[in-house]
Formats: C-alpha cells, structure tokens, sequence
C-alpha cells in the first residue's frame, strides 16, 4: 500500500479564545511572505471577523523564527507585466486597508524579522508588541524597488524623517530603536511575548466594542483621510519599480543570493 499523502497545512491558522481571535501566518519556512495566496487568506479572515461581534480584539502573528519578509520577489518577478504587478500590488493594499477597517482593533504579535511589506503590516495594525529579537527593516531601495507601499503605513507611524530614514537607507533597526521610534508599543523577551499580547488584547476586549468600533474608525477618518489615494499612488511607484530593469535585476540578485547591484 502507498502512503497516503498529508495534507499541507492551512496558510493561515485562526484561533479564537475569550474573544480574541488570533490569526497566524504559517509559511514559516518561506518566512510567511505575502504571496497573492496569503494575502488572499488575510482577506478573508478578515471580512469574516468585521462581522463577527464574538470577536473583540485580534492578533496577528507569524509561525516560526520570522513575522513576515514581505513579497515574494519570485512571484513578482514571474509576473513581468506592469499591469499584472499593479493587480498583486493593488490586492496587498486592499489587505491592509482592511485591517483599519476593522471594527476591532488589531495587535500585531512581532517575534522576529519584519522585512519590507512585513513592516508594512506591523505598521498598519493599531498597536504592535515585539519581542527584542525582532528586527525591521524597508530595504527595498538597495535592490532598485523603493519601498513606496510600505513608507504608507510607516509614514503614517514615524515622525517623517524617521521614516524616510528606513526608507532611503534600508538599514535594519532593532526592537528598542522600533519602539524608540513609534513603530511598536512595547517590547519583551521572547519568552514574555505570547503573555504580553494576551495581557494587552484582553485589557481591550473589556471595553464597550460599539465604542471601541466607533472610536477607532473616527480616529483614522481624522488622520488618514488621504490613505487610499495614497495607497493608489504608491501601489503604482512600486509596481513600476519591479517592471522596471533596475527592479528586474535586484530581484535577480536577491533570488540568486548575490549582493545588490551597483548603480
């Protein structure tokens, strides 16, 4: 008799306890990449928790070593064409529009490297404990695709000129410099994380979730009401960026495990 074949395991896992649903991104041997299949799941989950009134608080985290490394650059690259870039990219900022539309907040559950896209996420949730072994970084602007998509959220997280300082150096920062700077709210040892998070998202799901819905989509339609217009601009510089030859060979490079061009 042949074996029979194990099923893979889901691309997102959803666990939901006391009212907090935690959503783990679970590719950890690719890093949990933002490929158009994750971002797909994300989606989902999240139109099936803005109407589930169970849920009152969620997280979002990352399986393995790693939160999220952002894009698949082999996927973008195997898409060539400009207009199917903008499609991938155009999806990515739907995901994470979606997050601030939720009416419970998100907490972002940081545990190791968020990269690019990854740091995006971080930023775009409405808080974000890490552990002191994370690390971030936008370092797009070393391979010839600047990290136009992922300086939305960040922009909108750091005072401007840090920001611009991920963004034009692609330097990696550590958890207490990220907490320094605005991207995270507090930092851990590794080993406090998980309790961490819960401590923080159980203290919220106390509060009245009308108010808490309502005070949150207030909150961002005062400070953000450029963001899907800036989404759209942004979505088009990078698409472009990856299409273009500069683009094209830091991708190369990155897959080929070969340092970044030099321009």
């Amino acid at each position: 008799m042949s074996a029979v074949p194990q099923a893979r395991e889901p691309i997102l896992l959803r666990d939901d306890r006391d009212a907090i649903c935690t959503l783990t991104m679970n590719r950890a041997q690719q890093m949990n990449l933002l490929t158009s299949a994750m971002l797909e799941a994300l989606q989902a989950a999240f139109d099936a928790i803005s109407k589930d009134r169970g849920i009152r608080v969620v997280v979002l985290a990352g399986s393995g070593k790693g939160f999220c490394a952002g894009h698949d650059l082999k996927e973008i690259r195997a898409l060539k064409e400009r207009p199917k870039i903008e499609q991938l990219f155009a999806q990515c900022s739907r995901v994470m529009q979606a997050i601030s539309a939720l009416p419970q907040p998100v907490i972002a559950r940081v545990q190791g490297a968020a990269a690019a896209a990854g740091c995006q996420l971080v930023a775009q949730c409405d808080l974000a404990v890490a552990s002191e072994a994370a690390k971030f970084t936008t370092p797009g602007v070393s391979w010839g695709f600047f990290c136009s998509t992922p300086g939305v959220a960040v922009g909108r997280n750091l005072l401007r000129k840090r920001a611009m300082e991920m963004l034009l150096t692609g330097e990696v920062i550590d958890a207490a410099k990220a907490l320094e700077w605005g991207l995270v709210n507090k930092v851990v040892p590794p080993n406090e994380l998980e309790a961490a998070v819960t401590e923080l998202a159980l203290k919220i799901a106390q509060k009245p979730p009308e108010t808490l819905a309502a005070g949150k989509r207030a909150f961002y339609q005062q400070m953000d009401l450029g963001v899907a217009k800036a989404y759209e601009l942004a979505s088009s510089v990078i698409s472009g960026a990856f299409a273009h030859e500069e683009g094209r060979a830091g991708m190369d490079a990155f897959i080929e495990k070969r340092p970044p061009p030099k321009h």
